[in-house]
């Protein structure tokens, strides 16, 4: 079981090289074999955007090494605890002093160390650069299953060029790269980012055929009046990584059905390796607001407080997801490495959410999003969406009382909007903080950094 078609590609932007057919495969396989003559233990691989990086994961995958994805821009404090805990066999793309134990090249000293399940593929942390994260650990058949369902149901074929939006530690981003190398496409290697122009230069001199985002990406193509005529090649725009405003769904769905293109919106979580869901193309306008069925080979339940499944359709409870692209469990040290599949195939996802009569999923927001007001248990989630008629908001517990912040937002408009959550929820107005705010701290994945923003109250 291989990630690598024969036909599969990569293009480095930055240089113009093109890797493909046995060039790619023998690329690949001589970083295979470097690999697998490292001590025992999971491989760290600090994981670029960039033609060694990618090389060497697929090196792992194929030798059948376990490897941690880490972001490259992560805290030197935080790696040394990872190292600590995990005692990674080498840590690749760091150019730092070398930790205790390790040589100058970053391999552990000590060739005695926990050997990884034979199924364990790829480990990806629960959180960005900060905090001190978990694994959570993927199987090669989740990965695998992952990657061939969601190319059947984007339709990836080895006409498609795939730019590399996101950054591969994040399970979005090494889900585009996986899915399209399993199907024989290219993938473009630009680092430049979604904003910034080189990135579109390299849509046209390569013809990129689709992009990948999440909500922060397509509020910052809004503001930058994207329009899809630019761009001849470019058909396809996928969403996942949080809920888009359904107002941006249907403007972005617009604006590619005009050009003959289509937008896929999509549910995942890095548990899933990560995505569970995806609204087909032709039905987004209809099912706005949808997360979609579940994948090929998968399928969601809804649950209620004591666990027990909900048939009706339109009554939310928590959101359970099965599937043979599930997480094998979490690792916390270096013993859990060797740990087998401690899920079944089941994913209790956290979120809240509801089916319809057809299947689809719609999620509502998080069982652990929650704050209070005076004593009142609000969604943080459903805070953001009464407000977000005044723009982009981001809501968290500060006490007794929410704060929410408001993208760009003028003093008269924050008062407004506690006013509506004040209304809408029943609650006194002096329960809602709401600030202005320009622009809000992101994780590497594009995600709205909470925890930053919770300092910061």
């Amino acid at each position: 079981m291989t990630l690598l078609h024969a036909q599969a590609r990569l293009r480095d932007a930055a240089t113009g090289e093109l890797l493909g057919g046995a060039e790619l495969a023998g690329r690949v396989s001589e970083a295979a074999k470097e690999l697998a003559d490292l001590p025992s233990g999971v491989l760290f691989l600090r994981v670029g955007l960039d033609l060694t990086s990618v090389l060497r994961y697929l090196g792992a995958f194929e030798a059948g090494r376990a490897v941690a994805l880490l972001d490259p821009a992560q805290d030197r404090e935080v790696l040394d605890g990872l190292v600590s805990r995990f005692r990674p066999a080498a840590v690749l793309g760091v150019d730092d002093e070398p930790a205790p134990g390790y040589t100058q090249d970053w391999v552990r000293e000590d060739v005695d160390g926990v050997a990884p399940h034979p199924d364990l593929a790829v480990m990806l942390p629960t959180s960005g650069s900060t905090g001190n994260p978990k694994f959570v650990r993927l199987s090669r058949s989740a990965i695998l299953a992952n990657a061939d369902a969601i190319a059947e149901v984007l339709g990836i074929d080895e006409n498609e060029v795939a730019p590399t939006s996101l950054p591969l530690h994040y399970s979005y981003g090494m889900s585009v790269l996986n899915s399209h190398l399993r199907k024989g496409a290219t993938v473009l290697l630009e680092g430049s980012g979604v904003v910034a122009r080189p990135f579109w230069d390299a849509v046209t001199q390569y013809g990129v055929t689709s992009l990948a985002g999440v909500p922060y990406h397509y509020e910052m193509l809004r503001r930058l009046r994207f329009d899809p005529a630019k761009y001849p090649t470019l058909r396809t725009l996928t969403q996942a990584g949080g809920k888009l405003r359904t107002d941006l769904v249907s403007e972005f769905n617009d604006k590619m059905r005009a050009v003959g293109g289509q937008m896929f919106v999509m549910y995942g979580q890095t548990e899933a390796a990560p995505r569970m869901a995806t609204v087909p193309a032709d039905r987004l306008a209809e099912k706005i607001g949808s997360a979609g069925p579940a994948l090929p080979g998968g399928a969601f339940a809804i649950r209620d407080e004591d666990g027990n499944e909900i048939t009706e359709p339109g009554v939310a409870g928590e959101v359970v997801y099965r599937g043979p692209n599930v997480m094998m469990g979490y690792a916390e040290s270096e013993a859990e490495l060797a740990l087998g599949d401690e899920t079944g195939g089941v994913l209790v996802t956290g979120d809240l959410g509801y089916l319809d009569s057809d299947g689809f999923l719609y999620i509502t927001g998080r069982l652990k999003r929650i704050g209070k007001v005076f004593g009142n248990r609000v969604n943080l989630d459903d805070l953001e969406q009464i407000v977000k008629g005044f723009g982009a908001a981001a809501a968290v517990p500060a006490g007794d009382k929410v704060v929410v912040f408001l993208d760009r937002a003028e003093k008269d408009t924050c008062k407004q909007a506690a006013k509506l959550l004040s209304e809408t929820l029943h609650l006194h107005v002096t329960g809602f903080d709401v600030r202005p705010a320009e622009g809000f701290p992101q994780l590497p994945s594009g995600k709205i950094d909470y925890r930053s923003l919770e300092a910061q109250v």
